[in-house]
This record gives structure tokens, C-alpha cells and sequence, in this order.
């Protein structure tokens, strides 16, 4: 079979477990080397997270300073068997506004940037663009740890030596199943110092966030602090929501850049993709998120009972319209303008009770 093969062939292969191993601080512990080649089923379609319409900006004097221009950003998870985690790709524009020497020719003009973007969206063999569900390998010359996990990208380099590739072995897969957590699992009580982090570290990735590093997981029993965030059309860095369990632990999640609906009044679960953004590329014992995918109601919509009183007459026979008024001898019939449904053949319509209706008639129409 192709899929048995397919995972037979992950186990020459690196894991994301050993890829995304971290020491006491977070920062990476991987000591394997590239190229590595990692499997796994990609759980975002490639225009979710990051918007990477070209916009390529010249470092002009450090104007442009730090501004990326298009980027590009998916994350795929562990399938095989006794491995755990999921990875992330990444690509920037205009490296050259970030990192040294800042000549213009260590970003990608448009053209070339519409070029790479095509190669990783689309299968090199199928031309099949890639979709959340697909199983895939990637093959990376490059990788850096940078916000709590090791990414695959190419390392600020337009080389056609620090690319990535990625390969699709089986179309429509499908999703895992999600991980049922609570804030519990990966944040302490708040204890009021805005200077100190709530997110709970576990170096050995048994406990807390880095347990669920980069897997789909439900985070069940949230409500929103503040809307504040909840738009699909805002920057990467302003898509931010606190949400709460009510019960003193708080929690980032990040909107998708397609919408969700309103955000939620209530309670609900969220289920996405469990990542880590702590801001730095020294430091990986915090920042914990949500990337946001789908909002479930997390209690039983709310049930609405009716008091009616129905009536009914044969479906044969003469045309009949309904008619009411509200005292027997007095005022003037008016017509029920319910459309009749035909139950056991017979013409019916329910109506509430409690309205000023007590009297009804059949008139002919005949």
C-alpha cells in the first residue's frame, strides 16, 4: 500500500520530537544536522497565518528597517508512530531589513518572491496546491530557533542552497484529532505582576505548553477578555485576543487571517494550533498561543418552549381560508395568514396560544 510505505519510509527519517527538543530555557537542544527531512500532516492551508502578497522594500538608509514585506508561514504535525509535536516553515521577503549586510540584493525582488512562493504552495511533482490535511515532507538545508521552537526556513538567505522543499505524499490525509486541554494544563493562576509569565515550562515536553508545541488541540471553556484582536484583516502582530477560564489563568489566541464570525459572547472551546511566540531567539520558557481555526459554543444552545393551539381540516372537499377575532358575537373575522402544512392529510396550523384570539371560522372561498 502507498500510505504503509509512505510511513515506512518516516523512520529514516528525523522526528519532531527530537527536532523541537529544548534545554532548561527553552532554547533548542537539537544536534542533528541539515539537510534533514521531516513528515508530518500539514494542519494549515498556506494563506492562513501570514499574508505574503509581494511587497518588496529597499533597505533605503534603514527607512525600511525590520519591515518584511510578504511572508509565509505553515505548520505541520507528527504522525508517525511514537513521535509528538509538529514544526513550522517560515519565509520573509526582505531580509535584508533584518539582518546584515543590508544590500538590497539579499531580499527577493516581486517576480522572485511570486516564484518561491509558487514552489512551496504547489506540489513539485502534481502541481497540486497544498491544503490543511495533506500529508507532506518537508526537506530543509536551513533551519534557527527564534520565539521557543526551532523553525525551517532559510536563514535570512536568498540562496538557492538555503531553500526548502516540500513534497506531498498523500492528498487529503486528514486532520488529527485534536487534544482536549485546559488552561490548566498550560498556564498558572495569574498572580497580578505584569512583569512575570503565567505559561507553565516542562523541558522534558511531558507537561505544559511544550507538551502540545505545535499540534492541533481544543482549548475548551474560554471567554473573551476583549474583542480587541478578533479581525481577520489586521497585521500578524495586532490579531492578538486574551481570553480567561474564569477561574484566574489568562491566555493568548490569534485570529486566522479569514474570518470567524462575531467573536463570541459566551463561553466556548477553541481549536487551532498550539504555538509558541515568546518574542526572542534566547529565550523559549514562555509565549505560548493558540493559533485560532474554529470557535465551538462551549454550553448547549439554550432550548425555547411554546405554548400553540392547532388546528386542522380535511385537505378534500371545498377551499377554506381561517379566520379569527376575539369574541364570539363581536368584531370582524381577520385571516390567518399561516400557510397550511399537510399533516395525515389534513390541512394544519399551529399558532401561539396567549394572543387576543379565542374564536376561529373556515370561510369558503368556493
Amino acid at each position: 500500500m502507498v500510505l504503509a510505505a509512505s510511513l515506512a519510509a518516516i523512520a529514516g527519517e528525523e522526528t519532531h520530537r527530537n527536532f523541537q527538543a529544548v534545554d532548561a530555557n527553552g532554547l533548542s537542544a537539537w544536534s542533528g544536522s541539515h539537510p534533514v527531512t521531516l513528515t508530518g500532516v500539514l494542519l494549515c492551508d498556506p494563506d492562513e497565518m501570514l499574508d505574503a502578497t509581494p511587497q518588496f522594500l529597499s533597505w533605503n538608509d534603514g527607512a525600511n528597517a525590520g519591515r518584511m514585506g510578504g511572508e509565509w508561514q505553515i505548520t505541520f504535525q507528527a504522525v508517525a508512530p511514537g513521535d509528538r509535536g509538529g514544526t513550522t516553515c517560515w519565509m520573509g521577503q526582505n531580509y535584508a531589513n533584518r539582518v546584515p549586510p543590508r544590500d538590497d540584493e539579499f531580499s527577493y525582488a516581486n517576480p522572485a518572491w511570486v516564484a518561491e512562493i509558487n514552489r512551496l504552495n504547489h506540489d513539485p511533482q502534481t502541481g497540486r496546491r497544498f491544503r490543511k490535511g495533506d500529508l507532506i515532507r518537508v526537506t530543509a538545508n536551513r533551519s534557527l530557533f527564534y520565539g521557543g521552537k526551532r523553525n525551517i526556513n532559510e536563514a535570512h538567505s536568498v540562496s538557492p542552497a538555503a531553500d526548502f522543499t516540500i513534497e506531498l505524499i498523500t492528498p487529503g490525509y486528514g486532520l488529527p484529532t485534536p487534544e482536549e486541554i485546559t488552561l490548566a494544563d498550560v498556564v498558572a493562576l495569574d498572580d497580578g505582576d505584569p512583569n512575570t509569565a503565567e505559561d507553565l515550562f516542562d523541558p522534558t515536553r511531558e507537561t505544559g505548553g511544550e507538551r502540545w508545541q505545535g499540534m492541533r488541540v481544543r482549548l475548551r471553556g474560554l471567554s473573551l477578555v476583549s474583542p480587541a484582536g478578533w479581525d481577520p484583516a489586521a497585521r500578524w502582530g495586532e490579531r492578538l485576543c486574551r481570553v480567561t477560564d474564569g477561574m484566574g489563568r489568562f491566555f493568548t489566541l490569534r485570529h486566522p487571517r479569514y474570518s470567524l464570525g462575531p467573536a463570541p459572547a459566551g463561553r466556548f472551546d477553541a481549536v487551532g494550533i498550539f504555538t509558541q511566540e515568546s518574542g526572542s531567539g534566547t529565550q523559549g520558557r514562555t509565549g505560548y498561543e493558540l493559533f485560532l481555526q474554529q470557535v465551538i459554543p462551549h454550553d448547549p444552545p439554550v432550548l425555547a418552549a411554546r405554548r400553540t393551539i392547532t388546528l386542522s381540516w380535511p385537505v378534500n372537499g371545498a377551499n377554506y381560508q381561517l379566520e379569527a377575532r376575539t369574541a364570539v358575537d363581536s368584531g370582524d373575522f381577520q385571516a390567518i395568514t399561516n400557510v397550511p402544512v399537510v399533516i395525515d392529510g389534513r390541512y394544519t396550523v399551529s399558532l401561539e396560544t396567549g394572543l387576543p384570539v379565542e374564536f376561529f371560522r373556515l370561510r369558503s372561498l368556493d
